[in-house]
């Protein structure tokens, strides 16, 4: 599926009024996963509160129990400190990775910004080695700025309030 046709649809999933926030993030997930042969887990993480932690809300795939990932820890962790995209070809060429399946072989993560803020990110494993190329940073680039769009238009920040 090209560029434009799957952010025509993540639109029209975010502008569906039978749907919630939850429900948004879920379509988003499960549409990317089921219409892109090399996204075979696909979720949303937030950071927790004040908390130095992300939290999953939302994903497609195989349950983890990686629901929790302290800043730092992992693939996502690192991007919640660098506030950089991070594409890894080969899971086994990265010290600081987190295996969630033994079938995961590569992964990239794009942070989402709300007012230059990261206030989470968008992370997908597949069971394929290199299979990311500029055009899936690209586009989950732009799903993150229409994600973060809709949060701030459905007043829906932060995800995951402080206790």
């Amino acid at each position: 599926m090209n560029t434009d046709k799957a952010l025509a649809h993540i639109a029209q999933l975010i502008e569906n009024p039978a749907y919630n926030t939850q429900s948004t993030l879920d379509q988003i997930c499960v549409f990317l996963q089921e219409n892109y042969s090399h996204y075979d887990w696909v979720g949303f993480y937030f950071r927790n509160g004040v908390k130095e932690e992300l939290k999953l809300k939302s994903f497609a795939g195989e349950p983890t129990d990686h629901t929790i990932i302290p800043f730092g820890k992992g693939i996502c962790g690192q991007v919640a400190v660098s506030n950089k995209n991070f594409v890894v070809p080969d899971v086994k060429a990265q010290d600081n990775y987190i295996a969630c399946s033994i079938n995961v072989k590569s992964e990239i993560v794009i942070p989402l910004f709300v007012d230059q803020e990261n206030i989470g990110q968008i992370d997908i494993d597949s069971h394929l080695v290199d299979p990311f190329t500029e055009e899936d940073e690209n586009l989950l680039s732009k799903i993150n700025q229409q994600v973060a769009d809709f949060l701030k238009k459905e007043k829906a920040l932060p995800i995951f309030p402080s206790n």
